[in-house]
C-alpha cells in the first residue's frame, strides 16, 4: 500500500500525519478539536452578530462576515481530515479527494487573499474619503468586491490544479503532511518538475509576496494618517486597523513560508501548514472580538437577547 508500482498510476496517496505514536495521536485529536469548535463558535458569531445588529450593517462588517465564513470553510477542508487521521488507522486518501482538498483548499485562500485586500482599500477609503465613504463602499460595489475575490480565487485554484492534473504519477505515494498540499503532491510526479515549480512559485507565492508589500505599506500610510489628521474616534480607527494588519499578518506569512520557495521539505514545514489551515481560521475573529469594541457590544448585545428570549420560554 505504501509504495506504488512504478508502472501503475497512482490511485490513492498515503499520508503519514504527525506521529505514530497512539497516545500523543489522542492528545493531539483532543487539541485539535477543541480548536476545530472554537473556529466554528467565534467565526458563527461573528456572522451572526453582523447579521442580526442593524448598527453593522456597514461595508467593514460585512467585509468581516465574509472573512469569518471564508475562515470556516477554510479550516473545514482540511481539519476533518486531520481528526479522522488522528483517531482511525487509515492513513489513504484517494487521489480524486487529493486533487478536490487542493482545489478547495487554494480557492478558498485565494479569495481570502483578495478579500484581505480589499478590506485594507475599505479602511483606505473610510480613512482619507470619510464623507464619501458610504457613497464609494456602497452594498452594490461591496457585493462585487467579494464576489470579484471568489472569482480571483476559483482562477487562482483553477490553473493550480490544471497544472497538477497534467503530471504523471506512477511513483511513491508517500506525503510527509496531514492533508494533501501542492508543494508535497507536485514532488510525487514522475517527470521533471522544475518549470511547474517555477508557474507554481510564480502563481502562489511570489503574487502573495507582492500582495504582502503592497498591504504593509497601505497600513502604514493609514496608521499615518490616522496618528497625525485623525482626532475624533483615534483610539477606534487604530485598534480596527491594528486587529486587520494582524490578521494579514497571521495569514501571510506562513502562505509566504510555504508557497514562495522551491518545494523542498523543511523541519518547520508541518507547523507552518497546522499554523495556516488550523490555528489561524480560529485566532482571527478572537483577534476582532477583543480588539473591535463596538463587535464586543453587538455580541454582548445578542448574547442579552438569547438570554431573554430563553427565560421567557
Amino acid at each position: 500500500m505504501e509504495e506504488q508500482n512504478l508502472s501503475s498510476p497512482v490511485t490513492e496517496f498515503v499520508l503519514l500525519g504527525f506521529t505514530q505514536n497512539a497516545e500523543l495521536k489522542r492528545c493531539l485529536f483532543v487539541v485539535f478539536f477543541i480548536v476545530y469548535l472554537t473556529t466554528w463558535l467565534g467565526n458563527f458569531t461573528i456572522i451572526t452578530t453582523v447579521i442580526t445588529s442593524r448598527r453593522l450593517h456597514t461595508p467593514m462588517y460585512f467585509l468581516l462576515a465574509n472573512v469569518a465564513f471564508l475562515d470556516v470553510s477554510d479550516s473545514s477542508v482540511n481539519a476533518p481530515k486531520l481528526l479522522l487521521g488522528l483517531l482511525s488507522q487509515r492513513r489513504t486518501i484517494s487521489f480524486s479527494e487529493c486533487t478536490f482538498q487542493m482545489f478547495f483548499f487554494h480557492f478558498i485562500a485565494g479569495a481570502m487573499v483578495v478579500v484581505l485586500v480589499v478590506m485594507a482599500a475599505d479602511r483606505y477609503i473610510a480613512i482619507y474619503k470619510p464623507l464619501r465613504y458610504l457613497t464609494i463602499m456602497n452594498r452594490g460595489v461591496c457585493m462585487g468586491l467579494v464576489a470579484g475575490a471568489w472569482l480571483g480565487g476559483l482562477a487562482h485554484s483553477a490553473v493550480q490544479i490544471a497544472l497538477i492534473l497534467q503530471l504523471p504519477f506512477c511513483g511513491p505515494n508517500i506525503l510527509d503532511n496531514f492533508y494533501c498540499d501542492i508543494p508535497q503532491v507536485i514532488k510525487l510526479a514522475c517527470t521533471d518538475i522544475y518549470m511547474v515549480e517555477l508557474l507554481m512559485v510564480s502563481n502562489g507565492g511570489m503574487l502573495v509576496i507582492v500582495m504582502f508589500i503592497i498591504l504593509l505599506i497601505s497600513y502604514t500610510i493609514i496608521f499615518v494618517k490616522i496618528k497625525t489628521h485623525v482626532t475624533d474616534g483615534k483610539h477606534k480607527a487604530l485598534s480596527i486597523c491594528g486587529s486587520q494588519i494582524t490578521v494579514v499578518c497571521l495569514q501571510f506569512i506562513p502562505c509566504i513560508f510555504i508557497y514562495s520557495r522551491p518545494f523542498r521539505k523543511l523541519p518547520m514545514d508541518k507547523l507552518a501548514s497546522i499554523i495556516y489551515t488550523v490555528i489561524t481560521p480560529m485566532l482571527n475573529p478572537m483577534i476582532y472580538m477583543l480588539r473591535n469594541s463596538e463587535m464586543k457590544k453587538a455580541i454582548r448585545r445578542l448574547m442579552s437577547r438569547i438570554l431573554s428570549s430563553g427565560k421567557k420560554l
